[in-house]
């Protein structure tokens, strides 16, 4: 990390109360530090967004655009190919 930067912002009431609690939990050093690991959290995130762009963008580039009925196909395959851990039962394998 290259150092620190004070930050005033406008927060919501029930997320300060949850870093709140999180500090008194001991999961947070402190609300900044929780505060500071959300946005990194964040950032990530959106960094991993803007890859997938980056993937479904180069994909559609070299082999056409993905259709509607391709994303069904794929989404109906995963949901077939899926495995419950815990919870109702999804007609994958392992489904209690």
């Amino acid at each position: 990390m290259s150092g620190k930067e004070r930050l005033s912002a406008s927060v919501d009431t029930d997320l300060m109360a949850a870093a709140r609690d999180a500090v008194a939990r001991g999961r947070a050093e402190s609300v900044s530090a929780w505060v500071n690991e959300a946005l990194a959290l964040k950032a990530g995130h959106d960094r991993r967004l803007a890859a997938i762009d980056d993937f479904v963008a180069a994909y559609e580039a070299e082999h056409g655009e993905i259709t509607e009925q391709e994303m069904r196909d794929a989404s109906r395959r995963a949901r077939s190919r899926a495995v419950v851990v815990r919870g109702g039962q999804a007609g994958g394998r392992g489904a209690a």
